[in-house]
C-alpha cells in the first residue's frame, strides 16, 4: 500500500476530520481514505454519464445521416456482398 505523506491541513479541517472519525468509530486515516474514495467514485460516475451522452449524440447523428441518403437508389444486399467476398 502506498503512503501519502502528511499535508499541511488547516487545524479547523483536521478537527472536523477527527470529529467525523470519532462519530463513525474509525481513525482519521480511514476517514480520509473513505472521503477520497467517495470523491473519486462520484468523479468516475460523471465521466460515465458524459460517455453515455456522447453515445446518444453519435446515434442521433448517425440517424440523421441515414435520413439524408437518397431514397431512389437501390442499395446492394449486404449479406449477398459478404457471401461474394467470402467465396473469393
Amino acid at each position: 500500500m502506498a503512503t501519502l505523506h502528511p499535508l499541511n491541513i488547516p487545524d479547523e479541517l483536521y478537527e472536523q476530520l477527527q470529529e467525523l472519525a470519532k462519530a463513525e468509530n474509525s481513525s482519521v486515516d480511514a476517514q480520509v481514505i473513505t472521503i477520497l474514495q467517495n470523491a473519486l467514485e462520484i468523479k468516475t460516475q460523471e465521466t460515465e454519464d458524459e460517455r453515455r451522452k456522447n453515445v446518444l449524440k453519435l446515434l442521433e447523428e448517425s440517424r440523421l445521416r441515414r435520413e439524408k441518403l437518397p431514397k431512389d437508389i437501390e442499395w446492394p444486399d449486404s449479406t449477398a456482398m459478404l457471401r461474394e467476398d467470402r467465396d473469393r
